[in-house]
């Protein structure tokens, strides 16, 4: 225990007894919370031995008002445990008053430090759930009608930037971001579905900005994958490619993301013409099916065989020589058996009418009116159609008008039904629907 000279020695110089000094404390006190604390000799004494080193705060505050002093270091004031821990061992030299303080100061903002770090608007069972809600509306995308997924798409993906302007550790932020960015990802594809080109970019961007924000290759080159397809579905065959490219230039991780940005770049580059450009981009895409892992997620953001075996047959079709021709028709015809194999709840049943579209436009290519026609049926005895069977639809009608059999009875059939359909009220609600 070591004296208080600096408290001594400011009484000395007013020529106070210790019991007038404790009195001055007591009005002091009592002129600033209303209370008499009663101080007496004694309660002086103990300060100026060292007995007391650190008095409550009104206690302080009134001993700097009545010494006349602008803080406690300068009463040679300081809590017990910081000057006993700041002596060094085996000299018994304490630090300065004031330096004690100030790291007393310090001590406090980490307590402070600390206990922020350790509030958390979540926890692993709020993550778990949050998984598992987005895996399973992944999942349930591909087949069910988005009259019924949209709301909760929307519902979950507010709960989840509310969370994240909340507070939560660092580790559990990046994996919110990460949901938030498939969940960004499921918007988008509805809003293109629907049409809605301006919505759908502005969450495609939001669902990067969550990949970068995360770090998370896979779903970065996911996004650059849908923001692909919808350069391509509006006839910016240019910028699908480059897109695709950028993809899996990029990194892209484990899973058939590679392989669906290659079979992008193939299709958007056999529209643009580039035959040569698109059948090496095939052949590289089934080169990254054959190594593919498993994928983060299921349904829509998974690339089944049967939807590459899809794109191939479109993007062989599209390269127009007969030989190609030959082999969509056999690659599309794969889609379709792959598509029919598959359960209820993995079916796409979009996808499954544009693989018989297709496989009917190759037909018609190769001229096989009839089997053309048999691949049609199913699509057209359909109640309800995705925009992207409309627009294949009218292409189709389109390429029949102008073939050399166009005025033969089984096409002037087949269009007639083709313009039933597309003129069905359910169909104008959905312009776009990419696939």
């Amino acid at each position: 225990m070591m004296a208080n000279e600096t408290l001594r020695r400011l009484r000395h110089e007013r020529r106070w007894t210790q019991a007038h000094a404790a009195q001055r404390v007591c009005e002091q006190v009592e002129a600033d919370t209303g209370r008499n604390p009663e101080l007496d000799a004694n309660w002086i004494s103990r300060l100026e031995r060292g007995a007391i080193t650190w008095p409550s705060s009104d206690y302080r505050a009134a001993l700097c008002r009545v010494y006349e002093v602008r803080d406690e270091a300068q009463l040679g004031l300081h809590p017990r445990s910081t000057a006993e821990s700041l002596a060094p061992r085996g000299h018994g030299t304490p630090l300065p008053s004031a330096a004690a303080a100030d790291l007393d100061l310090d001590a406090a903002l980490s307590a402070r430090i600390a206990r922020h770090a350790a509030v958390s608007n979540v926890n692993v069972t709020v993550l778990e759930q949050l998984d598992a809600d987005v895996e399973r509306l992944a999942h349930d995308f591909v087949s069910r009608p988005l009259a019924l997924l949209v709301p909760e798409i929307r519902t979950l993906r507010r709960e989840v930037f509310q969370l994240l302007e909340g507070r939560q550790h660092p580790g559990q932020t990046r994996h919110l971001y990460v949901v938030a960015g498939w969940l960004c990802g499921l918007a988008a594809h509805v809003s293109l579905d629907l049409g809605h080109q301006t919505s759908s970019a502005t969450h495609s961007r939001t669902a990067l900005q969550c990949a970068d924000i995360a770090d998370h290759q896979g779903m970065r080159a996911w996004a650059r994958s849908f923001q692909s397809l919808a350069a391509y579905w509006t006839g910016d065959y240019q910028r699908a490619a480059s897109l695709a490219r950028s993809g899996y230039e990029a990194g892209t991780g484990p899973g058939t993301i590679r392989a669906r940005l290659l079979s992008l770049e193939a299709r958007a580059l056999a529209s643009r013409g580039d035959s040569q450009g698109a059948l090496h981009a095939l052949r590289r895409a089934h080169e990254a099916r054959s190594v593919a892992g498993a994928d983060e997620l299921p349904g829509v953001f998974a690339f089944p065989e049967a939807k590459q075996w899809a794109y191939t047959g479109t993007t062989l079709l599209t390269t127009g020589s007969r030989d190609q021709i030959r082999q969509a028709i056999t690659a599309s015809n794969r889609a379709v058996e792959l598509y029919q194999a598959g359960s209820d709840g993995e079916r796409s049943p979009g996808d499954l009418n544009a693989a018989h579209l297709d496989l009917a436009t190759a037909y018609l290519a190769n001229g096989e009116v009839e089997a053309a026609g048999a691949e049609l049926t199913p699509v057209l005895a359909v109640g309800q159609y995705t925009a992207s069977i409309t627009i294949r639809l009218r292409k189709l009608d389109a390429a029949i008008g102008s073939a050399p059999y166009r005025d033969s009875w089984p096409v002037v059939d087949l269009r007639e039904r083709i313009r039933e359909a597309t003129t069905r009220p359910a169909l104008a609600s959905n312009p776009t629907e990419p696939r």
